[in-house]
């Protein structure tokens, strides 16, 4: 870390950022990881702007904008981070508006940094398919991987959405399953009849050879206990090499799939925004760029003309 961060924030911008950073947690319910994240983002201003005499409180555009000139200098924060960290000190001065805290807010002029939105990785669906294939189904752990991986594919869960399962979330007979996504928002996530086949078979098989005592977990680790987002991230590595896939694989590649693969068969962009549980229909259109991407390159591969 560089001079210019190396003394902590006084007192009185330590506890504003505190008491934000609790304001924000009660009112958005973020996860500890975004939390910290704002938290250093804002240290960061703090200790760069206190020692020129600018506390958050009465911070102006200028400065901000040369904090953010200071940054891309540094060449240690990238143009994103600068985009994250502008995002969140919105975030903390349109707090302090509403409290009455302040009444200009030093963001309302400067422009967010445009950002080239990057396509997400993909699989085909015989890359899928492959995937799927892979695991040893003789053996409790592969029966339980393939079945992690039907149910990834099925309802285009966040990994930590997949490991998190219990036995509750799970209804059978109607076909869902509950899933308890980013800021605690709840949603019902429809299986369809392979998932649901493999599911049955895992439980009624494999699940009791797992347990070690008694649990709700969906899919124990070996230990019997829930696992780990990283456990289950070198299972499907391990998966994708044993099925023989040049690519690079990790369960948000098979729910970039998911989503893909519905829009390429006519999905209405809404209602994948509801199976994936996004806030923000923005954030689902870039998988209409994916299946756009997809068309061009088979229209080059097969058109006699193209």
């Amino acid at each position: 870390m560089t001079d210019a961060l190396a003394e902590a924030p006084d007192g009185v911008d330590q506890n504003l950022i505190d008491t934000y950073i609790d304001a924000v947690w009660v009112e958005k319910g973020l996860s500890d990881s975004t939390l910290s994240s704002y938290r250093q983002d804002l240290t960061g201003l703090a200790r760069w702007a206190g020692p020129r005499g600018v506390p958050l409180l009465t911070m102006n555009s200028e400065t901000l904008q040369g904090y953010l000139g200071w940054r891309l200098q540094q060449k240690q924060f990238s143009p994103r981070s600068s985009a994250r960290f502008l995002s969140c000190c919105r975030g903390l001065y349109a707090y302090l508006l509403r409290e009455g805290r302040i009444e200009e807010d030093p963001t309302a002029l400067i422009e967010s940094p445009r950002q080239p939105r990057a396509l997400p990785k993909s699989m085909t669906e015989v890359d899928v398919e492959m995937l799927l294939a892979a695991p040893n189904l003789d053996d409790p752990i592969g029966l339980r991987d393939r079945t992690m991986l039907e149910v990834l594919y099925a309802c285009g869960l966040r990994v930590s959405e997949l490991v998190g399962l219990t036995t509750v979330d799970v209804n059978l007979r109607q076909g869902v399953i509950r899933v308890m996504g980013k800021g605690s928002k709840e949603r019902l996530v429809p299986m369809g009849a392979e998932a649901m086949d493999w599911l049955e078979r895992y439980v009624r098989h494999s699940r009791p050879a797992l347990l070690k005592s008694v649990s709700d977990v969906l899919f124990p680790s070996n230990r019997g206990t829930q696992m780990t987002r990283q456990t289950f991230w070198h299972r499907i590595k391990h998966w994708s090499v044993v099925a023989g896939i040049n690519k690079d694989i990790s369960p948000h590649t098979l729910r970039h799939a998911f989503a893909t693969h519905l829009i390429n068969h006519g999905a209405d962009l809404r209602v994948v925004q509801l199976l994936l549980g996004h806030s923000d229909l923005s954030t689902t259109q870039i998988y209409t760029h994916v299946a756009i991407e997809r068309m061009k390159t088979l229209h080059l591969e097969h058109h006699p003309r193209a």
